[in-house]
């Protein structure tokens, strides 16, 4: 399919109260796509699932409650940049069920904009698994194989919404769920380079889903493609080859790693190191950053914070330091939370971080 082509694609679903589109199965659909908002500062897309959480510590088979929630690197992302005072919109697949009602019901109330977010009557809503193994120790189990979100295809993706778009942000988990889902994936990355919109990368790594090999040579792809490239030091060197920096055990040593991946293209590259900061190679010059000291209670979600921090200074011009400071202070704020979104801060909250002395403000 030519690029022309891939822009006059789509699959013109039906919309539904909630503003996602609705799809019979298998059939295409009906009716026009909505008009996309002006100048969003975010576009994502990916699979979002319904989170079942052990509200206490120790095996899962013991609990006799388990929270309800929801979770997605997106559209966590989407919604820590909104938290932050951007515009965002998420789309992908969910369910014709109540967990992909409460999705769409979730990211509607945080104001992310879901009017390309297709409903799947014939594949279920994804569910994740969330246990506290023991007080420091969180584990993840997905079932999402047949899943709606798997289902995501070239078709679904809304050209003009990422040509709006101040930067389109994207994971590797979206190549790894399917393959039409990475074709996708790949499609909304041309589109965004054909139309000068930054593409974001946030590597994303996940070994249920995939081999280290598989997920090097697309993610390598990917970051080739890419503006900006988030990473862990063991993403990066998925992506690097063992040979491209030395053996990383300091600053100074990731910084090394930072530029064999700069050299494939990208002109951010930030290195995640949770509760030791970052390292970033940000247009040519090396910035290490230190986090925050918190305490520690959850620490699913705050790669997503990070990015959605450093993005939503990025959309706004905002200096490299600045975007690091803001990108640690929201990693932190995710962290002091249960669940993966929900501690996400606001601009108030980061002034609050930075300036409070005192564990009450009255």
């Amino acid at each position: 399919m030519t690029a022309a082509e891939r822009r006059s694609a789509g699959d013109g679903s039906r919309g539904s109260s909630d503003g996602s589109s609705s799809e019979d199965s298998g059939a295409s659909s009906r009716g026009r796509r909505p008009e996309p908002e002006p100048g969003l500062d975010l576009v994502t897309f990916g699979e979002t699932m319904a989170r079942l959480e052990n509200p206490v510590v120790g095996p899962m088979r013991h609990a006799r409650t388990l929270d309800l929630g929801v979770g997605g690197a997106e559209s966590n992302t989407a919604i820590g940049l909104r938290r932050l005072g951007g515009t965002a919109a998420w789309f992908g697949r969910v369910g014709d069920d109540e967990f992909g009602r409460l999705i769409t019901t979730v990211l509607a109330g945080e104001g992310v904009q879901l009017g390309h977010t297709v409903v799947d009557r014939s594949a279920p809503t994804a569910l994740l698994f969330k246990e506290r193994r023991s007080g420091t120790l969180t584990r993840v189990q997905y079932y999402r194989t047949g899943s709606a979100g798997s289902r995501l295809r070239p078709s679904d993706v809304p050209h003009d919404l990422i040509r709006s778009a101040r930067v389109l942000h994207v994971t590797g988990i979206t190549a790894a769920i399917s393959g039409t889902a990475r074709q996708a994936l790949d499609d909304a990355v041309e589109t965004a380079r054909d139309a000068g919109v930054p593409v974001s990368l946030d590597l994303n790594y996940r070994q249920a889903l995939w081999t280290p090999a598989e997920a090097g040579e697309c993610l390598r792809n990917l970051a080739k493609r890419a503006d900006l490239v988030f990473a862990t030091e063991e993403e990066a060197r998925l992506v690097v080859p063992a040979d491209g920096a030395r053996p990383a055990s300091s600053p100074d040593d990731l910084a090394g790693l930072a530029a064999s991946l700069a050299a494939l293209g990208p002109r951010d590259v930030l290195i995640k190191r949770g509760a030791a900061g970052a390292v970033a190679l940000c247009e040519g010059r090396l910035h290490v950053q230190p986090a925050h000291s918190v305490p520690v209670i959850d620490p699913v979600g705050a790669g997503d914070a990070f990015a959605a921090g450093y993005l939503a200074e990025f959309v706004r011009g905002r200096p490299v330091a600045e975007r690091l400071d803001t990108a640690t202070a929201a990693g932190a704020y995710a962290v002091t939370v249960r669940g993966d979104w929900e501690g996400l801060p606001s601009r108030a909250d980061l002034d609050l971080l930075k300036s409070a002395e005192d564990t009450v403000t009255r």
